[in-house]
């Protein structure tokens, strides 16, 4: 996959991929529970923690966050919920991301908006600051 479509710069050898060929016809397949894993892994290492760290927190096993990270597993979404409590990052957001990452493999126009209600959600007394502690967990794509 080439950096026009991931919104990533290569350095060295290409990743593995969240996207695969399908075999019923070349179009483009989204793998989600490696883009979900992706997500996780770069909020996770953007908050410079580690697995064990976060894997305790979560009360997960450490191997098993880390399966769910590289896209071996799939995680449920009671785990996905605690994994994103432990993250301190809202569930939404996570979502919100790896959707916008599936359109960008997709070829699809991600929209510029952003929901009233996820808005209205993260304000606060605070006049939303949450938003902004939140928006600074997840890295843009495009």
């Amino acid at each position: 996959m080439n950096a026009a479509v991931t919104g990533r710069r290569s350095v060295g050898p290409a990743p593995v991929t969240a996207v695969e060929r399908d075999t019923r016809g070349g179009r483009p397949m989204v793998v989600l529970r490696r883009e979900i894993g992706d997500v996780l892994r770069d909020a996770r290492q953007r908050q410079g923690r580690t697995l064990r760290e976060v894997s305790s927190a979560a009360r997960v096993s450490l191997g098993y966050l880390s399966e769910v990270e590289r896209g071996h597993k799939e995680a449920s979404s009671e785990l996905l919920g605690s994994i994103c409590e432990a993250l301190d990052v809202p569930l939404s957001l996570v979502l919100r991301e790896v959707s916008d990452r599936v359109a960008v493999a997709e070829g699809l126009l991600i929209p510029d908006t952003v929901p009233v209600e996820l808005t209205a959600s993260l304000r606060g007394p605070d006049e939303g600051l949450g938003w902004a502690r939140a928006r600074g967990e997840l890295a843009p794509i495009g």
